[in-house]
């Protein structure tokens, strides 16, 4: 018989899936949608499940948490619809193309969702009568409702990524932090019988495609896709 494979195994739980519940306490998000005006920077602090400082920001006896911008301080005032300095929260179509924005919503009121990594950010690239079109890595650009809210500026921790981990004990203990799963080891390189993907006999390997229906032990690869490659 063979093993569990990782999606059986990480459905079930267990010692090597488990969450840590209070690195994932802080939820980051923005004020209500009628909130304006000006807003105070109670706390700076580090989160063990983000890879970028929190802040947690004060305004009309709302808190909210959400991501450290570059250059920001304890007790700084920010503005909430105000002018299009760092570390303020925008509407979309109150920002001037070519703005270096972060911590964008895709729907207004739902909170940040993009950019929202260390030391990402994205730019305004054009506008429309109902649409914003933002530029983000790699060339690829999203059009998105004016209404929707962004931070202006970069957020903190840009050089996360240049010193290196030099030992692969650091990254144990880092991932044990976040609660994920590592190392991972590929589906190929398993035996035929402990995975779907198993065996890996001849050079040209392809990835399957599980049905839609099938049970979590079969449903790897391509889970009932339109279309599957390149265009």
């Amino acid at each position: 018989m063979g093993k569990r494979i990782t999606q059986q195994a990480r459905g079930k739980g267990g010692p090597a899936f488990k969450i840590r519940k209070r690195a994932y306490r802080y939820k980051v998000s923005y004020p209500k949608l009628r909130a304006e005006g000006k807003a105070k920077i109670v706390k700076l602090f580090n989160s063990a499940g983000h890879s970028a400082p929190l802040v947690k920001i004060l305004i009309d006896k709302e808190s909210f948490y959400s991501p450290a911008i570059s250059g920001i301080y304890e007790g700084q005032e920010i503005e909430i619809k105000g002018a299009v300095k760092d570390g303020n929260i925008l509407k979309l179509k109150d920002i001037p193309i070519g703005t270096r924005v972060s911590c964008i919503e895709n729907v207004p009121g739902k909170g940040p969702l993009y950019m929202r990594t260390a030391g990402s950010s994205a730019v305004i690239s054009g506008k429309d009568l109902k649409r914003i079109e933002i530029a983000i890595k790699n060339k690829r650009k999203i059009k998105l409702n004016q209404n929707c809210r962004a931070t202006i500026g970069i957020v903190a921790g840009e050089g996360r990524l240049m010193k290196p981990l030099i030992k692969a004990g650091k990254k144990h203990y880092m991932m044990l932090a976040k609660g994920r799963k590592w190392h991972r080891t590929s589906p190929v390189k398993v035996n035929a019988v402990d995975h779907p993907f198993g065996g890996g006999r001849g050079k040209r390997i392809k990835s399957k495609i599980a049905k839609r229906n099938a049970p979590p032990g079969k449903k790897v690869g391509h889970i009932r896709p339109s279309r599957t490659g390149k265009k």
